[in-house]
């Protein structure tokens, strides 16, 4: 067994041909481009017995070489996973059941009758790879890339391959970033969350693929620290992986959460205070802004309009097509990798970013519910809007740390500010406009009269 380390990203025709004469790799390149065609048959049960334990089967073909692989699916976030993978070279094209043993086999699929599993779809393609070797401070980084083109195909249904994978093969995971983001800086590279494996599944089953990944169990103990890094985490894993569904079926609803992820990104990173100085926390700032200025409207706007949801997965398509959602999310998985937001803080920013997260988070909800003025917006209901950021954070902290507070009513608080979001988000057109204010004014109200809402106030 061996752990593999691996970086996919999603490309054009035309962006794997750049690829092959961008100045970084033809530097580091050692080895030039060779050619090799891959082909792969997957196998499983009828019923995806494997799938559900979370692993591959595979069978390839290179050239001469038959080699069984048993995958266990890892992590991804950026495109970047890491996962156990078990090999065996075999004389003929059929799989050998007997490698499949307790050595390597997950424990619930113990009582699996292994002579169910058949193949079930293949991933063929044409790699061209090569070795990128350089120096990285003292250490010696080295980088398979490989450029691959082909399909998936599952009985009638197909989908292109069209990838650029950079596997780790010495040094460590954060060079393999590194390279990418360098990569991703002038050409369109989409982290890309899904294996090929994955893409065949969804072909038989389009709701296989998984859009969240797990929920952070965040505990009242744990600094404030790793509480945003596990976080920021998952909102941007939950966001690229939006981001691969969108492009691939342009179900409108994935676009709306695809938007919500990157807005409590940016409430939870404008939450910290001095325990993330704001020139630590600047770029990313400025990039969840120029994406939330482009995309929040457009999603406002077709909540009530068809033509609009109907014209977006074309306009989303261009976005990919543009190196800015490549380059925003390499970089913000580099930075949350280095821990940037703790490089330039004081001692009370030392302090807040260790501080244990329940007493930190009662601290900043009440200073924010007291800051929101509510009866303020009562009187002046048309100004609601300019509210809307530290509504956001109040949102964004009670939906995903709602475990480690002690608050009556607390998931009603949280309807109830989704609604007051909501009102807050719609413009002031002239029909209607009165109608809004006095829902916002009801709304106000409401919030005012929740338990959990005093309970903030007094905190």
């Amino acid at each position: 067994m061996h752990k593999e380390t691996e970086l996919k990203l999603r490309a054009s025709r035309e962006t794997l041909a750049a690829l092959r004469e961008h100045p970084l790799l033809k530097k580091r390149n050692k080895s030039g481009w060779q050619t090799r065609e891959l082909l792969n048959q997957y196998f499983d049960t009828p019923e995806r017995d494997l799938s559900a334990a979370r692993v591959a089967l595979r069978l390839r073909r290179d050239g001469e070489v038959i080699i069984q692989t048993l995958k266990c699916r890892g992590q991804s976030v950026a495109g970047l996973s890491e996962r156990n993978e078990h090999e065996w070279h075999l004389d003929k094209v059929k799989l050998d059941l007997k490698k499949l043993d307790a050595t390597c086999w997950p424990e619930q699929l113990a009582e699996l009758d292994k002579k169910t599993i058949k193949p079930l779809f293949t991933t063929d393609f044409t790699r061209e790879y090569a070795e990128i070797a350089w120096g990285r401070g003292k250490a010696k980084v080295v980088i398979e890339a490989a450029l691959d083109q082909g399909f998936v195909i599952a009985g009638k249904r197909k989908e292109e391959i069209c990838e650029l994978e950079l596997e780790l093969r010495e040094g460590t995971p954060e060079a393999l970033l590194e390279l990418a983001a360098e990569l991703a800086a002038s050409l369109p590279l989409m982290p890309c969350d899904i294996s090929k494996a994955e893409r065949g599944y969804r072909l038989l089953d389009p709701d296989s693929y998984e859009l969240g990944l797990p929920v952070t169990e965040l505990q009242a103990e744990m600094p404030l620290d790793d509480a945003y890094a596990a976080l920021a985490w998952q909102l941007l894993g939950s966001s690229q992986r939006l981001a691969e569904q969108y492009r691939h079926n342009g179900h409108w609803r994935l676009l709306q959460d695809w938007v919500r992820c990157l807005a409590e990104l940016r409430a939870l990173t404008a939450s910290l205070g001095q325990a993330a100085p704001r020139p630590t926390t600047r770029a990313l700032r400025a990039s969840l802004d120029a994406l939330l200025e482009d995309w929040r409207p457009l999603v406002l706007a077709g909540n009530d309009d068809e033509d609009i949801r109907r014209a977006a997965p074309e306009q989303f398509a261009e976005e990919l097509e543009d190196p800015r959602w490549g380059q925003f999310s390499l970089e913000t998985a580099r930075w949350l990798g280095a821990r940037a937001w703790t490089a330039e803080r004081k001692g009370r920013g030392e302090r807040q970013g260790k501080a244990q997260l329940a007493s930190w988070l009662q601290h900043l909800l009440g200073e924010e519910s007291r800051a929101l003025k509510l009866p303020l917006y009562v009187q002046r209901p048309e100004d609601l809007a300019e509210q809307l950021p530290r509504i956001e954070c109040v949102q964004t902290w009670l939906h995903h740390a709602r475990q480690v507070l002690d608050l009556p009513q607390q998931d009603r608080l949280y309807g109830e500010l989704n609604k007051l979001h909501e009102l807050a988000e719609q413009p002031l057109v002239e029909e209607g406009k009165e109608e809004l204010l006095e829902a916002r004014i009801e709304q106000a109200r409401a919030i005012e009269q929740n338990r959990a809402w005093k309970h903030l106030l007094k905190a």
